[in-house]
């Protein structure tokens, strides 16, 4: 899928941020279409994080514009961008620690209670709302079993522990619940950002699965990720970025083989010499 035969659900114009005189990110033209699972890459401080920090919230553009299924949400609060349907996962994982694995991934669906009950403030009073949702009512029993569902999505690694308290899982698993919460959102739009980090070989190919299997089902998908195995197996197309700007766009293979790529990855030196960069 390219850009020429879908139109845009998401859609950033000349986004910049700039800290002080630093550009992190400057003037990025981006785009997902539905059902389209698109990769950025580049190196630590090239400016990828700020990048899903102004599109899901959590910072705000000095310039440009970002527009998600056909509206402006450039400065909205996080609440509202997720709201419509942005979901995100963070390069270092969060989870809630004292909360069962059920209850953390039920934290995902506050987006979708009736407003009488999605003003309990998230921080402020997660126990209250994990105890919300378990009443018995008949949404938040369908609540449970649409998280059931969603965990269901990681074979065995997360059904059995249901009812642990997160802190006492394994680093992957961590990163997995993570997922699952941001899912529970139901999302037209999932924001991964580096959603292997820390992990193992086993444990990257089972995180590549899952994410092949959520793009096979439909959802649109923009990753942060730098191990290039994965984004060549699943990316419709990859944006490179560098000192906060774009550097090459395209199908991966292209993006790939991109001199300029390679020569942010390996030193200007390795141009022409080395056939595939370490991303």
């Amino acid at each position: 899928m390219t850009e020429s035969t879908a139109a845009a659900l998401l859609q950033c114009r000349s986004v910049t941020r700039r800290f002080g005189g630093v550009h992190a990110v400057e003037a990025v033209d981006l785009t997902v279409a539905a059902r389209e699972l698109v990769a950025v890459i580049g190196p630590n401080g090239a400016g990828k994080t700020t990048l899903f920090n102004m599109i899901a919230g959590q910072d705000r553009p000095d310039a440009g514009s970002i527009a998600f299924d056909g509206h402006r949400i450039d400065g909205r609060p996080p609440e509202r961008i997720a709201a419509a349907g942005i979901a995100r996962t963070f390069q270092h994982g969060r989870v809630f620690a004292n909360l069962s694995v059920l209850d953390n991934v039920l934290v995902g669906a506050t987006t979708r209670l009736p407003t009488s009950r999605n003003r309990v403030p998230v921080l402020g009073a997660l126990g209250e709302l994990a105890v919300a949702l378990l009443r018995g009512r008949a949404e938040d029993i369908a609540l449970r079993r649409d998280a059931e569902e969603v965990l269901a999505l990681f074979g065995d690694r997360l059904l059995p522990r249901l009812h642990h308290p997160a802190h006492s899982l394994s680093y992957a698993n961590r990163r997995r619940v993570e997922i699952a919460r941001a899912l529970m959102l139901r999302p037209k739009l999932l924001l991964l950002d580096e959603p292997t980090a820390g992990m193992n070989e086993t444990e990257t190919a089972e995180m590549s699965a899952i994410v092949g299997a959520l793009k096979r089902r439909g959802q649109s998908i923009l990753l942060i990720e730098h191990k290039l195995d994965l984004v060549m197996a699943l990316a419709d197309r990859v944006i490179a970025m560098d000192d906060g700007r774009v550097i090459a766009a395209g199908t991966p293979d292209a993006v790939r083989h991109d001199a300029a790529v390679i020569e942010a990855y390996l030193g200007s030196g390795a141009v022409g010499h080395a056939a595939e960069p370490v991303l």
